[in-house]
């Protein structure tokens, strides 16, 4: 057990090392010659400044081990080049989300749980800049006037951070990583997250030019899931794909990507998602996808389903598939337009022909919970039938949650327009059974 003034000691050391650190990087600063730095490419300049690194701290009078020595110069370098602190947790592929509460608190989801990390930073001023380094390769900004910042980092993980004085601890910054290579259809049916006769019918569903929309809550897998139902479309298409911050990776050569522009310092210029999905529909789409409907949008998707646009595909936020369509006429009725509950169910239940629910279950797993069809209307009640659920059965001695999946024995009727675009499924991919447990 460490005594206090054990304790004492390593702090002493830890901020001593602290300042060597910060002097080395200012020398560094000083001697960087920047029109040579230009020149270089980034291997080679990084090569290059580790000998200028290591010939500072041989002037250093502080007596370094070699490991001590390696974790210097290799947190100069990513104080120079890469994003400081968070370099190392960058690079470690394990974790999933990276949640900075504050200068000295960082917390990190690996694997499913929630841990505390032992990195820092040295203050409130040190986080602003990696945050601004971050947001300015893609053209945000946050500052007093605008202390909110959702942006995406070049790996394509999301990044959202708030600043005080909204924050009263010092910036908080939340990261959701997704990394360079998306999961594909291989890995998330090895996870288990979903079943092969699901599959084949969402494959289906996708080439049919089934409008489909994706609901869960938060960290969920939703956009994952896109994407991967995403790589069914035809190369053929035109897509035009419209995010507030575009994390949708398509492999399809005809994409237009589009992205919402904030208000500038003068709280003019703002480009929301409906402006864009109106501008949309002018682009000969033959589909629209919307990384996620949150506001007013949601009725120009609804009409854009309606009107040629079929197979199409957006996410929301939402517990069950009856809560999606709840959230749906919500946000029909941000339109500030007084439409009549019978009018907007029906232009619901006719645009949307299948709802797909992921969850989050205890323990970090996810999983694809309901499979649902639209049916249509039954006087001013949508219908809606599952095809395929997740029952969750309990708990084990890891604290995840494990359960089975369920065909429910119900044939979808939508099941003409899949034979008439060439997709043949297996009556038995229907029969009521449990088709895998965990």
């Amino acid at each position: 057990m460490k005594t206090p003034s054990t304790l004492r000691a390593a702090d002493s050391k830890e901020s001593g090392f602290e300042a060597l650190k910060q002097r080395i990087h200012s020398k560094l600063v000083d001697k960087l010659d920047l029109s040579r730095v230009g020149e270089l490419e980034g291997d080679v300049l990084r090569r290059e400044i580790r000998l200028v690194v290591e010939h500072l701290c041989d002037t250093e009078d502080t007596l370094l081990n070699r490991n001590e020595r390696e974790r210097l110069v290799d947190e100069v370098l990513d104080e120079t080049f890469g994003l400081g602190p968070l370099e190392v947790l960058l690079k470690d592929s394990a974790i999933s989300d990276i949640l900075i509460n504050g200068p000295k608190s960082v917390y990190v989801e690996r694997r499913g749980k929630m841990e505390k990390t032992n990195v820092t930073f040295r203050d409130n001023n040190h986080l602003m800049q990696i945050i601004d380094r971050i947001i300015s390769k893609v053209g945000r900004r946050v500052d007093e006037t605008c202390p909110m910042v959702d942006a995406r980092m070049l790996d394509g993980s999301r990044f959202n951070a708030i600043i005080p004085p909204l924050a009263l601890d010092g910036a908080a910054v939340s990261i959701r990583r997704f990394g360079a290579n998306p999961l594909k259809l291989e890995d998330l049916l090895n996870f288990k997250a979903f079943t092969p006769e699901m599959v084949m019918l969402l494959e289906g569903a996708i080439k049919a030019r089934l409008n489909v929309v994706i609901s869960g809550g938060t960290g969920s897998g939703k956009t994952t899931l896109l994407n991967t139902l995403s790589s069914f479309i035809s190369n053929a298409d035109r897509i035009v794909t419209i995010e507030d911050a575009a994390e949708l990776q398509l492999q399809q050569d005809h994409v237009v990507r589009l992205e919402t522009r904030p208000a500038n310092i003068e709280g003019k210029g703002a480009i929301t998602a409906t402006d864009l999905v109106k501008n949309a529909l002018r682009m000969r789409p033959e589909r629209i996808i919307i990384g996620e409907c949150r506001g007013p949008e949601t009725l120009d998707m609804l009409q854009a389903m309606n009107t040629g646009h079929e197979g199409s595909l957006t996410t929301l936020h939402a517990n069950t598939p009856r809560d999606a369509l709840a959230r749906l006429e919500t946000m029909i009725m941000m339109c500030g337009f007084d439409l009549p509950l019978k009018a907007m169910r029906t232009q619901i239940a006719s645009a949307v022909d299948l709802m797909v629910q992921t969850n989050r279950l205890q323990g970090g797993l996810r999983k694809i919970t309901y499979i649902t069809e639209i049916v249509g209307m039954e006087q001013d009640t949508i219908v809606m039938q599952d095809i395929y659920r997740y029952e969750k059965t309990g708990i084990d001695e890891n604290g995840r949650a494990y359960g089975k999946f369920v065909a429910t024995g119900i044939r979808p009727t939508f099941m003409s327009r899949l034979e008439s675009a060439g997709v043949r499924l297996p009556s038995s991919a229907f029969r009521e059974r449990v088709m895998m447990e965990d």
